[in-house]
């Protein structure tokens, strides 16, 4: 691939440079798909798509197909919160009042300030994104009406497909024919297109969204660690390991190719078994994605 710079250096063979180019670019971008499917082995399902947040192209595997959001969820319902900020219509400095009663295996912002009795809003959205913190998600979803009130206002931000219908830890439990709490990589790539890049939010909530992704703690070993040093990347995990379903590893995020806009990269992997714990040659399977992105990226 030419930079920009071969380009117009290149003048008295402009006619003929773009045609091999386009080709090229074409031909990478359609091998995406092949090797995205070579990496689902046995019972196992990936769902991928990359979106780019500038021309709209997209790729992927299983892009229409349904998978458990698990916690990316939050994601989504956090931006649905900073909107409503923006809106007028909630506060993010009221508190949300909890007690040990609400607490959860995975609760490590929540529990820690537990003495306090509750958190705002601002809070509770930044330790739901940042920490994947079960109670936060919890306590904003009863904010903005429960479940089915979360699905309307992904509705009302342009999503036709992802549903939330219960809380955490249920909504986890999702088994191969269940439509609870489930999304399409294409419809997860395309909302967060608009809640990072588009007008979904202000200016100033956008950032902040961002900016929390791009501090996210949780998920080191998957698309993360298939992006290229040096480039900057947001996520939102999500994780599956309920006992009676498969194993889910999920991840999504905004990565930023060197002197490119952003792609969105939405991966639901279905292992197809469950074991005790998170795998990490299941968390392997996402990091490749992230390869694939970063040469899609660049195709």
């Amino acid at each position: 691939m030419f930079t920009r710079r071969e380009l117009l250096a290149a003048t008295t063979t402009a006619v003929l440079l773009p045609v091999p180019a386009a080709v090229g670019a074409t031909k990478d971008r359609a091998d995406a798909a092949h090797r995205l499917r070579s990496l689902e082995q046995g019972a196992a399902r990936l769902g991928v798509c990359f979106l780019d947040t500038e021309t709209g192209e997209n790729s992927g595997n299983r892009l229409d197909e349904r998978f458990a959001m698990c916690s990316t969820f939050k994601l989504a319902m956090v931006a649905a919160c900073l909107r409503e900020s923006d809106h007028g219509r909630i506060d993010l400095s009221e508190v949300l009042p909890y007690t040990e009663s609400d607490l959860l295996p995975w609760a490590p912002v929540t529990r820690e300030h537990l003495d306090q009795g509750g958190l705002p809003i601002a809070a509770l959205a930044q330790a739901a994104q940042e920490m994947s913190d079960g109670v936060a998600a919890n306590l904003l979803v009863k904010r903005l009406g429960g479940p089915a009130a979360v699905t309307a206002k992904f509705r009302d931000m342009g999503d036709t497909k992802t549903r939330l219908d219960r809380y955490e830890p249920d909504l986890g439990l999702v088994l191969s024919a269940d439509m609870r709490d489930t999304t399409t990589p294409m419809a997860m790539a395309q909302l967060v297109r608009r809640i990072a890049t588009g007008d979904l939010l202000t200016p100033e909530s956008r950032d902040r969204l961002v900016g929390w992704m791009v501090n996210t703690q949780t998920g080191a070993h998957r698309l993360r660690a298939g992006v290229p040093t040096g480039w900057r990347i947001g996520n939102k995990t999500g994780t599956g390991r309920t006992e009676g379903t498969t194993n889910k590893v999920n991840d999504l995020a905004l990565v930023y190719p060197p002197g490119r806009s952003p792609v969105v990269i939405a991966a639901y992997f279905d292992s197809g078994e469950y074991t005790a714990q998170t795998e990490r040659r299941h968390e392997a399977v996402l990091a490749e994605v992230g390869k694939i992105a970063a040469d899609w990226a660049l195709a």
